[in-house]
Protein backbone atom coordinates (compact mmCIF):
# COMPACT_ATOMS: atom_id res chain seq x y z
CA UNK A 1 0.00 0.00 0.00
CA UNK A 2 2.60 2.42 0.82
CA UNK A 3 4.52 1.62 -2.62
CA UNK A 4 1.23 2.26 -4.13
CA UNK A 5 0.70 6.04 -2.76
CA UNK A 6 4.28 6.60 -3.41
CA UNK A 7 4.18 5.95 -7.31
CA UNK A 8 0.67 7.53 -7.53
CA UNK A 9 2.21 10.43 -5.68
CA UNK A 10 5.56 10.45 -7.97
CA UNK A 11 2.88 10.43 -10.79
CA UNK A 12 1.17 13.60 -10.07
CA UNK A 13 4.45 15.52 -9.21
CA UNK A 14 5.27 14.28 -12.70
CA UNK A 15 1.73 15.05 -14.34
CA UNK A 16 1.66 18.79 -12.68
CA UNK A 17 5.42 19.26 -13.35
CA UNK A 18 5.33 18.08 -16.92
CA UNK A 19 2.13 19.74 -18.06
CA UNK A 20 3.51 23.53 -19.41
CA UNK A 21 5.67 21.49 -21.33
CA UNK A 22 3.53 19.64 -23.43
CA UNK A 23 1.72 23.13 -23.82
CA UNK A 24 3.24 23.68 -28.07
CA UNK A 25 3.48 27.42 -27.24
CA UNK A 26 5.37 30.60 -26.05
CA UNK A 27 4.20 32.51 -22.92
CA UNK A 28 5.81 35.61 -23.41
CA UNK A 29 4.59 35.85 -26.96
CA UNK A 30 1.62 34.37 -25.58
CA UNK A 31 0.73 37.20 -23.38
CA UNK A 32 1.68 40.12 -26.19
CA UNK A 33 -0.70 38.31 -28.86
CA UNK A 34 -3.28 38.19 -26.50
CA UNK A 35 -2.99 42.13 -25.93
CA UNK A 36 -6.63 42.61 -27.65
CA UNK A 37 -8.12 39.99 -25.10
CA UNK A 38 -7.05 42.19 -21.75
CA UNK A 39 -10.06 44.28 -22.51
CA UNK A 40 -12.68 41.58 -21.93
CA UNK A 41 -10.75 39.03 -20.13
CA UNK A 42 -7.88 41.15 -18.36
CA UNK A 43 -4.18 41.15 -18.31
CA UNK A 44 -4.06 38.78 -15.79
CA UNK A 45 -7.08 36.26 -17.24
CA UNK A 46 -9.19 37.26 -13.92
CA UNK A 47 -12.08 38.87 -15.69
CA UNK A 48 -13.94 41.90 -13.40
CA UNK A 49 -17.28 41.68 -15.34
CA UNK A 50 -19.07 38.56 -14.63
CA UNK A 51 -20.03 38.42 -18.31
CA UNK A 52 -16.65 37.27 -19.67
CA UNK A 53 -15.09 34.13 -18.59
CA UNK A 54 -11.57 33.60 -16.88
CA UNK A 55 -8.83 32.65 -18.38
CA UNK A 56 -6.11 32.42 -15.90
CA UNK A 57 -5.28 28.75 -15.22
CA UNK A 58 -7.31 27.27 -17.46
CA UNK A 59 -6.66 24.31 -19.47
CA UNK A 60 -4.29 24.34 -22.24
CA UNK A 61 -6.15 22.47 -24.18
CA UNK A 62 -9.21 23.65 -23.31
CA UNK A 63 -8.63 27.18 -24.23
CA UNK A 64 -6.77 26.20 -27.96
CA UNK A 65 -10.06 24.02 -28.56
CA UNK A 66 -12.16 27.02 -27.72
CA UNK A 67 -10.21 29.20 -30.05
CA UNK A 68 -10.20 26.86 -32.74
CA UNK A 69 -14.02 26.61 -32.35
CA UNK A 70 -14.20 30.36 -32.36
CA UNK A 71 -12.37 30.49 -35.69
CA UNK A 72 -13.88 27.94 -37.47
CA UNK A 73 -17.20 28.64 -36.44
CA UNK A 74 -17.99 25.55 -34.16
CA UNK A 75 -18.87 28.07 -31.18
CA UNK A 76 -20.90 31.39 -32.37
CA UNK A 77 -20.18 34.55 -30.88
CA UNK A 78 -18.91 37.34 -33.46
CA UNK A 79 -16.70 39.15 -31.30
CA UNK A 80 -14.40 36.44 -30.46
CA UNK A 81 -14.98 34.60 -34.16
CA UNK A 82 -13.40 38.44 -35.26
CA UNK A 83 -10.36 38.01 -33.15
CA UNK A 84 -9.83 34.26 -33.46
CA UNK A 85 -9.99 34.36 -37.41
CA UNK A 86 -6.37 36.19 -37.58
CA UNK A 87 -4.96 33.76 -35.19
CA UNK A 88 -2.73 31.38 -36.78
CA UNK A 89 -2.23 27.82 -35.19
CA UNK A 90 0.85 28.81 -33.55
CA UNK A 91 -0.44 32.29 -31.88
CA UNK A 92 -3.12 30.12 -30.39
CA UNK A 93 -1.24 27.90 -28.73
CA UNK A 94 1.05 30.94 -27.68
CA UNK A 95 -2.12 32.33 -25.92
CA UNK A 96 -3.21 29.10 -24.39
CA UNK A 97 -0.12 28.52 -23.15
CA UNK A 98 0.02 32.32 -21.39
CA UNK A 99 -3.42 31.79 -20.06
CA UNK A 100 -2.94 28.21 -18.59
CA UNK A 101 0.49 29.47 -16.64
CA UNK A 102 -1.29 32.22 -15.13
CA UNK A 103 -2.73 32.19 -12.00
CA UNK A 104 -6.20 32.02 -11.32
CA UNK A 105 -8.11 33.83 -8.26
CA UNK A 106 -10.95 31.67 -7.60
CA UNK A 107 -11.83 33.09 -4.03
CA UNK A 108 -13.07 35.83 -5.98
CA UNK A 109 -15.97 34.48 -7.99
CA UNK A 110 -18.46 36.14 -6.16
CA UNK A 111 -21.30 37.23 -8.94
CA UNK A 112 -19.21 34.84 -11.61
CA UNK A 113 -20.94 31.72 -10.70
CA UNK A 114 -24.80 31.84 -11.85
CA UNK A 115 -27.15 31.43 -8.66
CA UNK A 116 -24.89 34.35 -6.89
Amino acid sequence: MKRTLTLLSFGMALALVSAPLLAGGDAANGKSKAAACFACHGADGNAVDPQYPRLAGQYFGYIQQALHEYKDGRRNNPIMKGFAATLSDQDIDDIATYYSTLPTKMDTLKGHVQGD
